[in-house]
C-alpha cells in the first residue's frame, strides 16, 4: 500500500524532471535513474561545485607564500597604523570645466550626498579654477579624492585635481554647500 501524502510529491518530480526518473511502484523510497539521466546529474552537480568554490568558498587571500596573510612591510605597516575613521581635512584644486552647474551639483552630490563629506567649494567665477575642502571620514575623503582625479564626470566635461592640500579639520560646517550661477 502506498502512503498517499507522497503522490504529490511523485507525480511533481516526474513532471519536473521530464520522465527521466523512474519511481518504483512497490516501494515509495526507491527510485532508479537512467544512465543518460545519471550523467546529466553528475555533470551538473560538477558545475555547480565548481561555481561554488570560484565564488563562495574561495580564499579571500593569496597563499602562494604557506602564509595566509603578507608580511608587513614599512608602508603597509603605516597604512594600517591610520584609522579608516579618523576625520580629516583636504583641500583639492581642480581645473577644467568646474564653473558650470553641472558639475558643481555632481561635486554636491558625491561629496555632500553620497559620501556624507562637510564642506564647501569656492562660488563660481570667470577662472578655470575652483578649490573644494572637504571633511569627513578618511575612507570617504579619499574615495572623494578618487573620484575628482577620475575627470570624467559625463556630459563633456574636462576636470583635473592640481593641488591636494592636508589641513586639520576646522568642524565649522554641518552639510556640504556648493553655490551655482
Amino acid at each position: 500500500t502506498h502512503n498517499h501524502r507522497y503522490i504529490p510529491f511523485i507525480t511533481n518530480l516526474r513532471s519536473c524532471l521530464g520522465g527521466l526518473i523512474l519511481i518504483s511502484s512497490e516501494n515509495i523510497g526507491t527510485f532508479f535513474i537512467r544512465k543518460e539521466t545519471m550523467n546529466r546529474v553528475v555533470s551538473l552537480l560538477l558545475v555547480l561545485l565548481i561555481a561554488i568554490g570560484a565564488h563562495g568558498f574561495a580564499p579571500r587571500h593569496s597563499t602562494r607564500s604557506g602564509t595566509p596573510f603578507p608580511a608587513a612591510t614599512n608602508a603597509n605597516a603605516e597604512q594600517a597604523s591610520v584609522d579608516p575613521n579618523e576625520i580629516v581635512a583636504r583641500r583639492i584644486v581642480v581645473k577644467g570645466d568646474v564653473q558650470g552647474g553641472y558639475y558643481r551639483s555632481c561635486v554636491l552630490n558625491e561629496a555632500g550626498r553620497f559620501r556624507r563629506l562637510l564642506g564647501t567649494m569656492t562660488p563660481p567665477d570667470d577662472t578655470d579654477q575652483a578649490e573644494i575642502y572637504v571633511e569627513g571620514k578618511k575612507k570617504m575623503v579619499d574615495g572623494f579624492i578618487r573620484w575628482c582625479k577620475k575627470g570624467d564626470v559625463g556630459l563633456s566635461q574636462v576636470v583635473s585635481v592640481a593641488e591636494i592640500i592636508e589641513e586639520e579639520p576646522t568642524g565649522l560646517y554641518d552639510g556640504f554647500y556648493v553655490k551655482t550661477k
